[in-house]
Formats: C-alpha cells, sequence, structure tokens
C-alpha cells in the first residue's frame, strides 16, 4: 500500500498558480525522493512575488547523496535543492566563512511543508543561529581582500581613457566588491547582491548615497571619480599598497 504523504503537508496560503505549482512539485519530490522534510522558501512564500519569482524548494533527505533540480511546474520555474544534513551543515560552515549565509537564510525563514524526522527543527535551529552569529573577519583576510578590489580599481583608471566600455565594467565590479567588504567586515554577512543597496541603506547610508549616486550616473569619468570616493571610505587604497602577508605553511 503506498502511504500519501501529501496528506501530511501543511500548505502555505498561497495564490494560483503559485499554490497548485508547489504541490505539483512536492508530488514530484515525493516520487523522485524520500524526504525527511521539505521547506518552501523564496519571495513566492513570503508573500512578494514578482513576474520572474521562482519556487525554492529545500529538501532534507537522510543518506549520503545530494542533488539539485530546476523544473517548471504550471508553467512555474523552480529550485529543488536536495542534501542530506552532513552536506547542509557544511553549507553552514562554508558559506559563513564566505559571508555568504545562503542556506542558512532559506532554512530559517523558509516554510515547513513537510516533516518526518526531528533533524528538520535541529538545521532549522542552527540556521538561526549562524544567521545571528557574528563572524569576525581576520586582519589578513581584510588586508587581501582590499588589495583584490584596490588592483581592480586601479585597472579601471588605467583603461579609461583608452576603454570606456572596460573601464565601466571595471568600475562596477570594484565598486560592487567594494559595498560587499564594507557589508563583511561589520557583520561578517554579504547580503544577497538584490538586498545589497537596501542593507546599505539601513546600516551605511552615506555610503549608499554615493552607491545610488555611482550606478545612476551615465559618464564613466564621473563614475571613475565616484568609484574612488567610495574606495576612500571602504577598503582606504586607490591601487597598489605595500603590504606582508607575513610566513605561512605551504599545502604540501
Amino acid at each position: 500500500m503506498t502511504v500519501d504523504f501529501s496528506a501530511q503537508c501543511t500548505w502555505p496560503n498561497l495564490a494560483e498558480p503559485f499554490a497548485s505549482a508547489l504541490r505539483d512539485a512536492v508530488e514530484f519530490i515525493f516520487k523522485e525522493f524520500e524526504p525527511a522534510g521539505i521547506i518552501a522558501t523564496g519571495t513566492i512564500v513570503r508573500g512578494a512575488a514578482h513576474a520572474n519569482s521562482d519556487l525554492d524548494l529545500y529538501v532534507i533527505r537522510l543518506g549520503s547523496h545530494r542533488r539539485r533540480v530546476q523544473r517548471f511546474f504550471r508553467g512555474v520555474p523552480a529550485e529543488i535543492f536536495v542534501n542530506p544534513p552532513s552536506a547542509v551543515r557544511s553549507y553552514f560552515r562554508d558559506e559563513d566563512r564566505d559571508g555568504r549565509r545562503l542556506t542558512a537564510h532559506m532554512l530559517a525563514t523558509g516554510v515547513v511543508v513537510f516533516q518526518r524526522d526531528a533533524v528538520v527543527d535541529e538545521l532549522r535551529s542552527e540556521a538561526r543561529e549562524w544567521l545571528a552569529k557574528q563572524t569576525a573577519t581576520s586582519d589578513f583576510e581584510r588586508l587581501a581582500t582590499r588589495y583584490s578590489i584596490a588592483s581592480r580599481l586601479e585597472d579601471a583608471i588605467d583603461v579609461l581613457a583608452t576603454d570606456e566600455v572596460t573601464a565601466t565594467m571595471l568600475l562596477a565590479d570594484s565598486v560592487t566588491a567594494m559595498l560587499e567588504y564594507a557589508c563583511k567586515t561589520g557583520t561578517g554577512a554579504i547580503p544577497r547582491r538584490k538586498d545589497l543597496l537596501r542593507t546599505l541603506a539601513e546600516r551605511h547610508p552615506d555610503l549608499a548615497r554615493l552607491a545610488d549616486a555611482f550606478f545612476r550616473t551615465a559618464p564613466t569619468r564621473e563614475r571613475a571619480d565616484l568609484a574612488l570616493a567610495l574606495a576612500d571610505a571602504t577598503i582606504g587604497a586607490r591601487g597598489f599598497f605595500e603590504w606582508d602577508s607575513g610566513e605561512g605553511t605551504a599545502p604540501e
């Protein structure tokens, strides 16, 4: 006798076609996997759906295999992340080190649609702890990051007079890195790109105003001046500067 696990699901209140798409996606998950838990997350579940929104479904499975699937359900794009608890915990650690706690955000802010193992609650509790954590950035990491960003900015200024298109690309890249640096050195976490400017406006309004002016300005020369001002305010460097990594152990 086949057990209808979908009857044990808790469905968030979604408008169509999202409600039916979610049910179809969960049915697909039950056919493909033996989930210990299913968490629905993303803008659709949070009630902020727009034309390009997709369903994000995090599937916890017991065992050792992981998988990622992208499919349409009722015309709605869905991303399905399937991982065992050990992989989820490794993502917590690695993403915290990189300052991008994407997995923790998905699990902590999502809605549990199905659960048959206590590990789901354990992982969601750990996710909230990772999100609340203030991870210190080492002096060496700060220095290395500043050096990398300053070098990119210097490259942009170098080609400004001869290749405006490349200069524009490099300026945008270096400014984005500056803004992420400002966030990471403050809390240890880098917001998602689409939340970066909003987060800056909340935490660093002066930087946010400079960034807004930079991205709205058309002339590349004016962008370069704003990029230099942002560099002064974030990494404190505009190009080459002296530094020494100190001795370290080389990998064998």
